[in-house]
């Protein structure tokens, strides 16, 4: 499995705009790199034994000086060695903070028989409390990709509600294609997750992704 840095890295060439991170191994150089990106800023735990880094107290958000990010490294490692002492702990990933918007998942699996799957829905914690998602083969047509960000139930959503403005939908189908390209030109991918994605009214953003490889 790719850390999330390498993650990202990957990702960014299928040209799907990503929140870029990088490794930190100690609270000095965390705080140096959050200088050079700008506050506010975001810190995860970098561990392959840890994949649900919110669950262990691995992540802090909104984090606006020097010293809250020295402080926030360091509570981040404790917490993600109290929940596993197992656990390779390669660091930190230093991020700016990207503005809210409507949280999506844009995600691929390889089936055993059918071979690459792409999947969309809505993001956040909404995908496992939901599963309200759409599934199609790779490689995907603009006509899939259509279908599949308006046949989840939640695309009303996305369309605007309560005083919402509507999002770029036509973005987050030319992610989809894109998606689609990528995973085409890179077999060896087994699963790859982005969630979430941010979604506005106008662009998209990924802000975390996770790429597992198949095996050499």
């Amino acid at each position: 499995m790719l850390t999330e840095v390498e993650s990202k890295e990957f990702v960014h060439a299928s040209g799907i705009p990503v929140v870029k991170a990088r490794l930190a191994t100690s609270q000095r150089e965390a705080a140096a790199i959050a200088s050079e990106m700008g506050f506010p800023i975001a810190l995860k735990i970098m561990s392959p034994e840890i994949i649900h880094k919110s669950d262990v107290g691995g992540v802090r958000l909104g984090l606006k000086s020097q010293a809250e990010v020295r402080r926030a490294y360091s509570e981040i490692v404790s917490a993600a060695k109290r929940s596993n002492a197992a656990a390779h702990i390669l660091g930190v990933s230093v991020q700016a903070m990207a503005p809210p918007g409507v949280e999506v998942i844009l995600g691929m699996t390889q089936d055993p028989q059918f071979g690459p799957v792409l999947m969309f829905g809505l993001g956040g914690v909404m995908v496992e409390v939901l599963k309200d998602v759409a599934f199609r083969l790779v490689p995907l047509t603009r006509y899939d990709a259509r279908q599949m960000v308006r046949e989840i139930r939640g695309y009303p959503i996305l369309n605007g509600y309560r005083g919402h403005k509507p999002v770029d939908v036509a973005a987050l189908e030319n992610s989809l294609l894109k998606l689609s390209r990528f995973i085409e030109a890179h077999p060896e991918v087994n699963e790859l997750d982005m969630n979430p994605v941010f979604v506005y009214p106008k662009g998209v953003l990924a802000v975390d992704a996770r790429v597992i490889l198949k095996p050499a």
